[in-house]
């Protein structure tokens, strides 16, 4: 075995799986030819994304440091302003696995350069525009003793595009490249649900995680809509009754943007990679299922899938090779969860 893909493999099995057990399962479902740049490109997301989180360093550092690790990626920094810069975020992870993915910087560029042109150029447009969508989130929440919030919708659909609607589009090329019969839709089509697609995952995870957000100082919903039923970002967690209506057009908006992978997924003819595509939305709809029955409350609470559930998941889509049939009943279970959940919203405010 060469050494390049001793340490690719490393990095696609032993790291990937280390910082993202979902994910790395997830792709267990492709093909070899998108496998590999599949998880490349989100150790090296993943490896920003650590970066950008690193609370104990201050927001013009991350940015820094940011701005180096996207030009390594793009060819344009050498190797060793890379490790310097990386080291000095190895110490401060609490998660001993993002310091070992910090520490794995340097091989997954040697990977990336080892990677065929067309791929990489793909990996290379899509990271940099998450290195963009990540370093503008900085910049908009950098004073972290004061609340602050998007100004308007468009700011966070700008968001949710920068950090995962392209991943959809950058999905989409790979996979229309890789399959010439990849799926039933015509390009442009695929494009946009998967932009659609990635940016409802997105938007789910904002929900998610409003509560922790809110409590560190940043409110990822628009300004002007609080200020459209009476309140500001700082009032949001004691006041989560007026709250309400923002809250649920984008839980509905999020979902939207579930089903567009939904069609995106039933048009995939590759039963492998509709497996890989479609579990995501299937989590997102569970997710948004439990934010539904929380409500509001969710803010105060963790909301999260138990693994057991996920893995039933993957053995369901496993066993009956990501049949459609399947994975419609999946999410439909799903979303009669929802609406079993806001019917009884609307009972209790009856």
């Amino acid at each position: 075995m060469s050494a390049r893909s001793r340490s690719s493999t490393q990095l696609a099995t032993t790291i990937l799986r280390s910082v993202s057990r979902s994910f790395y399962l997830s792709i267990r479902f492709l093909p070899e030819q998108l496998r590999e740049p599949i998880a490349l490109a989100y150790l090296l997301a993943r490896t920003t994304d650590t970066v950008a989180d690193t609370t104990g360093m201050l927001v013009p550092v991350r940015v820094e440091a940011l701005r180096t690790l996207s030009d390594a990626i793009q060819g344009k920094a050498s190797r060793e302003v890379v490790v310097n810069h990386v080291a000095s975020f190895v110490p401060l992870q609490q998660n001993a696995a993002e310091g070992m993915l910090l520490e794995s910087f340097p091989d997954c560029l040697q990977w990336l350069d080892q990677t065929a042109q067309a791929d990489r150029d793909d990996i290379r447009a899509v990271l940099e525009r998450i290195a963009h969508g990540q370093m503008l989130d900085l910049h908009r929440f950098d004073a972290l003793a004061q609340m602050r919030a998007l100004q308007t919708a468009a700011d966070l659909d700008e968001y949710t595009y920068l950090v995962a609607g392209c991943v959809g589009e950058f999905w989409t090329r790979l996979c229309f490249r890789h399959f010439h019969d990849f799926a039933s839709l015509m390009p442009d089509q695929m494009l946009a649900l998967g932009r659609g697609y990635g940016m409802g995952l997105q938007l789910t995870n904002v929900l998610r995680d409003a509560g922790s957000d809110l409590r560190a100082g940043r409110c990822y919903f628009p300004e002007d809509e609080l200020r459209a039923v009476g309140l500001s970002a700082a009032q949001i967690l004691s006041d989560s009754d007026r709250f309400r209506p923002v809250y649920q057009k984008w839980l509905d908006k999020a979902q939207d943007g579930l089903e567009c992978g939904m069609q995106y997924s039933r048009a995939i003819r590759n039963r492998r990679v509709r497996g890989a595509t479609v579990l995501p939305a299937l989590i997102g709809a569970r997710t948004l299922a439990l934010l539904h029955t929380a409500g509001t409350r969710a803010l105060h609470h963790t909301i999260k899938i138990p693994r057991r559930e996920v893995r039933a998941m993957i053995l369901s889509l496993g066993l009956t090779l990501a049949s459609r049939q399947r994975i419609d009943a999946i999410f439909n279970r799903a979303k009669e969860q929802q609406r079993f959940a806001i019917a009884n919203v609307d009972r209790m405010r009856c």
